[in-house]
């Protein structure tokens, strides 16, 4: 799997939409992405459909189909009415999501965020958390206020694999939008003097990385619980793009239940960017 952090490859980017306000930021954020890289650019949105009810509610599948339509609106209102536009069937928006995103090899699926704290507080089931668990592709989770990064970005790292695919990104990234990157590795009042060292030297070689890829680059190893340090960092650097590593198809518990990113994306106030290292894990569900 080619992924965004190996060459910064970016052709196909997939904005999902389910044509409420909290997809502004996404279709903002999606469309202006495309645009600067002339990626093929793509609005998705879902018809929720269920089978089992469509003898109990006559014409179901087509009003799916009609609002799923008329949820495209507001994409194509920034995109351009020639834009591609797709609806796909499905019984929960998370699996026509990650359907859609593989029919189209997206490198990127842009999603909106329901509310600064709406991940936290809604069910495990929720769409944005699952899009993130199951594709292939990068994920760019989007508030309401999004848009494209013109600031900074920050690159969160543990010096795993996973970390080494946000740097990477985030070097594409920024290069392309001539931005300087901000790399943090966050230690906790707990760790070892060995485990400092051990972030120290991830943060050094991540910034070396970025230099020789040609990107303004700084490292910081703030202390703190991490989601709380790396947000705060982003603030206090003026980033306003935040890339972080997942974990492949590994499921979902890498994702939710408190994690680093879930807690990243429920208190942040800009995008924040979700990379797969082209390494895939192994599920353990």
């Amino acid at each position: 799997m080619t992924t965004l952090s190996d060459n910064g490859k970016l052709d196909r980017v997939l904005v999902a939409t389910d044509g409420s306000e909290y997809s502004a930021g996404a279709i903002r954020t999606g469309v202006a992405l495309a645009k600067s890289r002339n990626a093929k650019l793509i609005g998705l949105s879902i018809a929720l459909y269920n089978p089992e009810y469509s003898t109990l509610v006559p014409n179901l599948a087509e009003e799916a189909e009609k609002r799923a339509r008329e949820a495209l609106q507001s994409f194509l209102a920034e995109a351009g009415q020639d834009a591609e536009t797709v609806t796909r069937e499905a019984g929960d928006p998370y699996q026509g999501i990650v359907d859609g995103a593989k029919g189209y090899r997206a490198d990127v699926v842009v999603i909106g965020r329901r509310g600064k704290r709406g991940l936290a507080r809604l069910r495990v089931g929720d769409t944005t958390a699952k899009v993130i668990g199951h594709t292939e592709s990068a994920v760019l989770v989007c508030p309401r206020a999004a848009r494209l990064w013109e600031k900074r970005v920050l690159a969160a790292t543990d010096g795993s694999r996973h970390g080494a695919a946000a740097v990477g990104a985030a070097g594409h990234l920024a290069k392309q939008a001539g931005l300087p990157v901000t790399v943090v590795s966050v230690v906790t009042a707990s760790h070892s003097a060995a485990r400092r060292q051990e972030a120290e030297r991830a943060v050094a070689a991540a910034v070396q990385r970025l230099k020789d890829m040609g990107v303004a680059a700084e490292g910081k190893t703030p202390e703190g619980r991490p989601d709380d340090a790396i947000v705060k960092t982003a603030e206090a650097v003026g980033a306003d793009l935040i890339v972080v590593g997942g974990h492949g198809r590994a499921g979902l518990k890498h994702i939710l239940l408190g994690s680093t990113v879930e807690r990243v994306l429920d208190q942040t106030r800009c995008a924040v960017l979700v990379v797969k290292s082209a390494c895939k894990d192994v599920a353990a569900d």
